[in-house]
């Protein structure tokens, strides 16, 4: 089977500066390529992965709703305690009168692992419905009207900055 973990760096409505564990997810195609490609039940999923001695770990488990065949299963394992992710508000502007406001943020994603990550970095632009990216550091991905979605491998033992400003207008 395919499977691919993927950690996401969410952090909410947060302003300030905050460091934290980023949810491991588990990302796999119910699909025949995979061995699977038939319609899985409700239940508990457990995976497991192979160490450096050939033996099973258990990486995570977490529960599915009802699954059709060829539709994409993502799966929260838990927190990562050894990928890390600090986000900040740097810059923020208002002009109330001409109704704008621009808003940067710095995201600094830090990977302690021996083998490199893949990371989602979602952001929710919640401050209202007419928005732009006005600069980025990297590209992004809008996942419906008010979410963004920045995806970034990061090496071994690395880091890597995502910066982004946004413009809303009303």
């Amino acid at each position: 089977m395919v499977q691919k973990q993927v950690f996401q760096a969410w952090f909410g409505d947060v302003h300030v500066t905050q460091v934290s564990a980023l949810w491991g997810m588990e990302e796999f195609k119910n699909s025949d390529t995979n061995h699977l490609g038939i319609a899985l039940p409700k239940g508990k999923l457990r995976f497991y992965r192979r160490d450096t001695d050939g033996h099973l770990e258990f990486v995570g488990e977490n529960m599915i709703d009802h699954t059709p065949k060829d539709e994409t299963i993502r799966v929260y394992t838990g927190n990562a305690f050894d990928v890390v992710g600090e986000r900040k508000r740097s810059n923020y502007h208002v002009d109330s009168n001409q109704h704008w406001m621009d808003e940067t943020f710095e995201i600094r994603l830090r990977n302690h692992k021996k083998e490199a990550v893949d990371i989602r970095a979602v952001e929710h632009l919640y401050r209202w419905t007419n928005w732009k990216i006005t600069e980025q550091s990297g590209e992004f991905q809008k996942k419906d009207a008010q979410t963004i979605e920045f995806p970034v491998t990061i090496a071994p033992n690395g880091e890597q900055v995502v910066s982004y400003t946004v413009h809303y207008s009303w």
